[in-house]
C-alpha cells in the first residue's frame, strides 16, 4: 500500500509478512469490504487486510508446515505428531473436515490423527 505521496507505507510493508503468514490479502482502506480489517497509522487509514476463510487456512497452515518440514507424508511418526500438536494449537480441527484434510495432507489415516491428538491431550492431563 502506497502514502499519498505515492511511497509505499512503511507500516504496510511492515505488517505484510504477517499478513502472508496468515493467507490474507492486504488492499486499499477504500475497497474495504465490512469483514475486512481496516489498519491505522497516526489516525489515518493506511491498508485493510482481508483474512482467509477458515478452509483457506487450513491448506495455507499445511502448505506453510509443508515449506517448512518438507512432504509431509514422508515425516516420521515423531514428526507427525508434532505437525498435528501444531495444527491443533492452530485451530485446525475446528474447521469441518479438519482431520480428515489433515489425515489426507499426513498421508495416515483419521484414526491415526485422532491417535495423536488423544496422546496429545492425555500427555497435557498428565501434567
Amino acid at each position: 500500500m502506497t502514502a499519498p505521496s505515492g511511497v509505499p507505507h512503511p507500516f504496510a510493508d511492515a505488517v505484510k509478512p504477517l499478513v502472508d503468514a496468515m493467507g490474507g490479502e492486504m488492499v486499499a482502506p477504500g475497497q474495504a469490504r465490512g469483514d475486512d480489517v481496516v489498519l491505522s497509522w497516526e489516525g489515518e487509514p493506511v491498508v485493510a487486510v482481508r483474512l482467509p476463510h477458515l478452509a483457506d487456512s487450513l491448506d495455507h497452515l499445511l502448505a506453510d508446515l509443508q515449506r517448512r518440514h518438507g512432504p509431509l507424508p514422508a515425516l516420521g511418526r515423531k514428526e507427525k505428531q508434532q505437525v498435528v500438536r501444531i495444527l491443533e494449537e492452530r485451530g485446525a480441527f475446528s474447521v469441518r473436515h479438519g482431520v480428515e484434510t489433515v489425515a489426507s495432507a499426513l498421508g495416515v489415516s483419521r484414526f491415526t490423527v485422532y491417535n495423536y491428538l488423544n496422546r496429545e491431550n492425555a500427555a497435557r492431563d498428565d501434567s
